[in-house]
């Protein structure tokens, strides 16, 4: 039988201090602009205490000063009742502080195990040692990842994995996960909470931080809710509910992506726009068919590894699918093999990358250039030999104001955004070349509730303009809320079809696994 993580790494509690974190007072402003103001916050030893709110609210600022990320302007910071103000994230882990972060900060040319040892490396290190330390760290939180397999062959969720890993190997007393769950399946979640738990009953204060208020509420003890920049309320989660959060922090009532208005009823099936048959991609994408129409939402569930994001990324361009027997991808009845996005993209066919950071975009690039070169990729775009600063501006004010982008200022780059405002600039920057063919790929993960809704009004207006939308999501309730039809895909094909009528959690589920 496998270790515990508390066994496994040797933590040593707390002992006697109760309270571990009190803030008072914090304030952190940009450019004299307030991300947070006069924040009060504290979180007690064998604790999990969850931090809500809406994008741009400030919690990834209030964490980023917790873990030396980002210094205050003002107020006081204690940790275990002395008076600090860390200036780097190493003194931040000196005083016994991790942070998993929600964007994965590991090294991709380094491997797991290497990743996980950084920072504590010995003068003479075996690898055979190292690879073992972080199989058994790795196993003791039944988080199936090759320690020797490079972090740049690895998928998002098993990245997300890694970094709570090396997290948890500093043996700090106070821990941060900022929204750990984005990437993993609700099996990987459950024992997340497990190691969550063995944390908080070895006398450790967790902070957690998600958009999924239902994890919240399952795992806290309390909930701070922060809305623009200030504490709002702390609630114990025994005496609170889902909706009380939601009224809090946006200030209004929801309806939520599982009770999201209803989609049509008639049969939306009018122009096959998309067809794929029998794709194949070596052992991870087996015969994949499926087709998509004209003023349909598809939506296509399974778990992770049953070759879904593959699929898409094949028919967008970004893969290449098995040159003899590797099945055929028909737009508007023509068979067509992309070697670069870049043609599908002149076709009318865009891939919204589940990897933003990665993948979505220019991050010291400003909101306006991001969005100005996504027009400029696209054929629409390079009609126009000559770069336009007007027309720079111009498309990014009427794309900022579509999506509701929030900024500190009309220069902002991508970097300062919070996660759910640079979502909607990736968003932007691919529609702007008004595309045939969206396949949104994890559409809302990192996204607070108000702009969960937001975004999947977006997907339904873009059917009933006529676009053929496809939507992958690991998220049940996202997936019923805006599809019109349902597959469900395991190893690499599709296994089940689903009108929106039919479908449930459970049938898609019992699907995916069995």
């Amino acid at each position: 039988m496998n270790q515990s993580i508390v066994e496994q790494l040797e933590i040593d509690p707390a002992a006697g201090q109760t309270l571990l974190v009190e803030m008072s007072k914090v304030t952190k402003t940009y450019r004299g602009v307030h991300a947070i103001h006069d924040i009060d916050f504290d979180l007690r030893a064998g604790e999990v205490h969850a931090l809500v709110g809406e994008n741009g609210a400030g919690k990834s600022t209030l964490c980023k000063i917790l873990a030396g990320a980002v210094q205050h302007s003002s107020g006081e910071l204690r940790i275990g009742g002395e008076l600090v103000n860390f200036r780097r994230p190493h003194d931040a882990l000196e005083h016994g502080i991790a942070m998993v972060y929600q964007e994965t900060s590991l090294v991709p040319t380094m491997t797991a195990a290497q990743n996980i040892e950084l920072g504590h490396e010995k003068v003479l290190t075996r690898f055979r040692s190292l690879n073992i330390g972080a199989q058994q760290l790795l196993q003791s939180m039944n988080f199936h990842v090759d320690p020797t397999a490079y972090v740049s062959t690895l998928g998002a969720a098993k990245k997300q994995m890694v970094e709570i890993a090396r997290a948890l190997r500093s043996r700090a007393r106070i821990v941060i996960f900022d929204e750990p769950t984005a990437s993993l399946t609700p099996e990987e979640t459950l024992h997340l909470f497990n190691v969550i738990n063995d944390l908080r009953a070895a006398g450790l204060g967790v902070i957690y931080v998600s958009h999924a208020l239902e994890e919240s509420l399952k795992i806290a003890d309390r909930v701070t809710v922060l809305r623009d920049g200030e504490r709002v309320a702390c609630l114990e989660t025994a005496q609170t509910d889902r909706d009380e959060i939601v009224k809090h922090m946006v200030g209004r009532e929801l309806g939520g992506a599982a009770r999201a208005e209803p989609r049509r009823t008639a049969d939306v099936r009018k122009r096959r726009v998309l067809e794929v048959e029998n794709l194949i991609l070596g052992n991870v994408v087996k015969n994949m068919s499926f087709s998509a129409y004209a003023g349909e939402v598809l939506g296509i569930a399974g778990l992770i590894g049953s070759g879904r994001t593959e699929t898409a990324k094949i028919i967008a361009g970004a893969l290449k699918r098995n040159r003899i027997h590797g099945g055929r991808v028909l737009l508007n009845g023509k068979p067509v093999r992309y070697r670069v996005p870049k043609q599908a993209i002149d076709d009318g066919i865009v891939y919204i990358t589940e990897d933003r950071k990665q993948d979505g975009f220019f991050e010291t690039m400003t909101i306006a250039e991001n969005l100005y070169l996504g027009l400029l990729a696209s054929r629409k775009g390079r009609r126009h030999w000559w770069l336009s600063s007007a027309r720079r501006k111009r498309v990014a004010k009427e794309w900022s104001d579509r999506l509701r982008i929030k900024a500190i200022n009309a220069d902002a780059k991508i970097v300062e955004l919070s996660g759910g405002n640079q979502q909607k600039v990736v968003v932007g920057k691919s529609l702007v070349a008004d595309p045939e063919v969206v396949i949104f790929d994890e559409p809302t993960r990192g996204v607070d509730v108000g702009a969960i809704e937001e975004i999947h009004q977006l997907i339904r207006q873009l059917a009933d303009e006529g676009k053929a939308v496809i939507v992958i999501s690991s998220y049940l309730p996202e997936i019923l809320a805006v599809s019109d039809r349902i597959l469900v895909a395991r190893f690499g094909r599709t296994v089940a079809e689903f009108s929106r009528e039919e479908a449930t959690q459970e049938k898609i589920m019992y699907a995916a696994i069995f």
